[in-house]
């Protein structure tokens, strides 16, 4: 039953962003994961696109956000307005209230609207003055982030980067690929569309989400995820040489989006048991923003894939 709704998702995706498999299929996870992404990339690869395309095979509403230095807190969450009819006060909703949210370029907006917007991933609501509002039980933002440009941007601190379940490397796609991305253009400018799946409702999606709950982890997995994640913060008992390159380790949220993620992995497989290869391939994403490096490991050239790689390579299964 799963499979047979998600199979036309995934297959519409991957016909609407061509070369991007993983990418689809990582999005996909996320949203049976009840988390959010960070896109990282260059401009031009279609992340815009694809969180469109995910708006319209899933029930509910989709608005982009361009963040900008000048962007206030109250242009994302909503502000009160003062209403001369009534002498009094409404609350006007602002684009964090809808289900999916396409934060564009992140990183360019200031520290005030980030921690915004972490509130709202963290506790899925929004405080305007005295008062909270809750955000609808279907809320995801993907963020982007474009690595050419860093002139004018505000880094995402730890915390609200710790709240990321994913952050995805994205790169441009192969020439075979990039020709059929030419085609595709060509089919929409003649209006020739792809035909679209029926959008799965909110309440199918939810059901989803707690069969992915019943994905079998065996206990020794679970100790292998503990064990990935508690290698990030004492690399000395795996790789001695990995000590002096890892300044932060990942929080024990890593653990549970691991866990999670690696249970969704399985069920878009249609599998009902988790493998170490899941949680191999999913930990580079999974990781990559929460293992905070040295300044030697930047001077020498390391990335945090290539570390996670080396721990991956270190710790086995019990």
């Amino acid at each position: 039953m799963a499979h047979q709704l998600l199979a036309p998702l995934r297959q519409y995706l991957n016909q609407q962003i061509i070369g991007q498999s993983q990418f689809i299929d990582q999005l996909l996870i996320a949203l049976l994961s009840a988390g959010h992404i960070l896109v990282e990339g260059p401009p031009g690869l279609a992340k815009t696109r694809a969180v469109k395309a995910l708006s319209q095979v899933v029930e509910g509403n989709f608005h982009r956000v361009q963040f900008t230095p000048d962007l206030l807190p109250s242009d994302l969450t909503g502000t009160d307005i003062f209403r001369p009819q009534t002498a009094d006060f409404a609350f006007q909703r602002g684009p964090i209230f809808h289900n999916l949210l396409l934060a564009d370029e992140i990183n360019r907006a200031p520290a005030k609207v980030q921690s915004s917007l972490l509130e709202a991933m963290a506790e899925g609501q929004v405080t305007i003055g005295r008062r909270t509002y809750k955000l609808p039980e279907l809320f995801m933002v993907m963020a982007t982030q474009n690595p050419l440009e860093q002139e004018g941007t505000y880094p995402l601190p730890e915390a609200q980067l710790d709240r990321f379940l994913f952050k995805i490397n994205l790169d441009y796609p192969e020439a075979e690929h990039e020709l059929a991305i030419l085609d595709l253009t060509d089919a929409e400018a003649r209006h020739h569309n792809i035909n679209r799946p029926a959008p799965l409702s909110q309440a199918q999606l939810f059901e989803l989400r707690d069969a992915v709950m019943s994905v079998h982890i065996a206990p020794a997995l679970k100790q292998y995820i503990v064990d990935l994640i508690v290698a990030t913060r004492h690399s000395e008992r795996y790789d001695p040489e990995l000590a002096p390159l890892i300044e932060f380790g990942a929080s024990p949220r890593a653990t549970i989006a691991l866990a999670r993620s690696a249970r969704a992995y399985a069920f878009l497989d249609d599998r009902d048991f988790v493998t170490p290869d899941d949680i191999q391939q999913l930990a580079p994403a999974v990781l990559r923003h929460r293992v905070l490096l040295s300044y030697q490991a930047a001077a020498q050239g390391q990335t945090s894939d290539m570390l996670i790689d080396r721990l991956i390579q270190c710790v086995s299964v019990a």
